[in-house]
């Protein structure tokens, strides 16, 4: 018996190729939405694929027809999505929206917007609830954007339920920027010595595609208007990343801890490089869906690993990866800076 017509807004993306399989299993009718309309080779043939640009004028009402059950949209960024989605919530029934736990501030106002200025890094309580304090809404930067989209979804109200789901460090197959790529690419490239800033203790909690298709799931079932963090059960360290990721390769490194933050070359500056934890709170998104996760980050590794390094074969990472060069630059991998820090490292004794 089926569940009713799921649409999925971005559904070839890392997050909607494996929410499109986990409804599909869980009985829903299944639209697979994104601009290509491609196919994922995991999908049952049943599910339906249509080639749309939600942002082209109209497109998305006219896809839509006469509506659906549920829309789980994994693209939305903005106040003018929002806008997009509650002028047709006579069409959907209720919505499952992917926001970020960048959204967040401490109380003094620092968030990750303000992570380069001084003494602009954010302390946050361990772990972050929902109810933290967030940047205010705006269209400035990505996360006064998706805080402009979570307010204007959310004072819908009644007239289009919506879970908004904020996410951690996404991993797993398919990422445009996998943060693993700091580890894998020095060991493909013969790396033995790796130097971690902040004496290697930054914790940035991560969320595995299978985990945040879980919350999907859970929430296509129950529909409410409600904002969830979505988190692993545990967030490591980046030292036990580093090694997980060693263990997986089948490798030993030697990691030289610096107790302070990167210098200006970059050396020891990861992609979850932070001076305080940032670890969300999960106690809601279990309370009120009955989330369990379905794998934890060293469990979920090999895989992530397997096709960072397949996609690293024969070619640049910067051409593999270009959205990860854009987002951290070549710095991330500038071996001549990091030896020469190690060596004057090594002669300090």
């Amino acid at each position: 018996m089926s569940r009713g017509n799921a649409w999925v807004l971005g559904a070839t993306g890392q997050i909607g190729r494996v929410a499109v399989r986990s409804l599909v299993e869980d009985g829903w009718e299944v639209t697979a939405a994104s601009l290509g309309g491609g196919r994922d080779a995991g999908w049952d043939g049943a599910v339906r694929t249509t080639a749309l640009d939600r942002n082209a004028d109209g497109a998305l009402a006219a896809a839509l027809g006469d509506g659906c059950d549920v829309l789980v949209d994994m693209v939305a960024y903005d106040a003018g999505h929002a806008r997009q989605l509650t002028g047709l919530a006579d069409r959907i029934g209720s919505a499952v929206v992917i926001s970020s736990g960048a959204t967040y501030e401490d109380d003094r106002g620092r968030s990750f917007d303000t992570q380069g200025e001084p003494d602009g890094a954010p302390h946050y309580p361990v772990p972050i609830p929902e109810s933290q304090r967030t940047v205010p809404a705006g269209g400035t930067t990505y996360a006064t954007r998706k805080i402009e989209l979570e307010r204007d979804l959310l004072a819908a109200g009644d007239a289009l339920p919506v879970t908004l789901l904020r996410a951690g460090a996404i991993h797993g197959k398919h990422c445009r920027s996998p943060r693993e790529l700091f580890f894998v690419k020095r060991l493909v490239d013969g790396r033995d010595r790796r130097v971690l800033a902040f004496g290697g203790e930054s914790r940035f909690h991560p969320v595995h595609v299978s985990n945040l298709a879980e919350l999907i799931r859970l929430a296509a079932l129950r529909p409410g208007s409600r904002v969830l963090n979505a988190g692993d059960p545990q967030a490591p360290t980046v030292t036990e990343i580093g090694e997980a990721v060693d263990a997986v390769l089948g490798r030993s490194t030697s990691t030289v801890l610096s107790a302070g933050p990167p210098g200006e070359d970059g050396v020891g500056g990861t992609p979850w490089s932070s001076p305080h934890p940032i670890v969300y709170d999960m106690t809601a998104a279990e309370r009120e869906l009955g989330y369990r996760p379905v794998t934890g980050y060293v469990q979920s590794l090999p895989e992530t690993v397997e096709w960072i390094a397949a996609r690293l074969a024969g070619q640049d990472w910067t051409a593999a990866f270009p959205a990860m060069l854009r987002s951290y630059g070549k710095k991330l991998f500038d071996y001549a800076a990091e030896d020469a820090w190690l060596a004057a490292y090594d002669r300090r004794g």
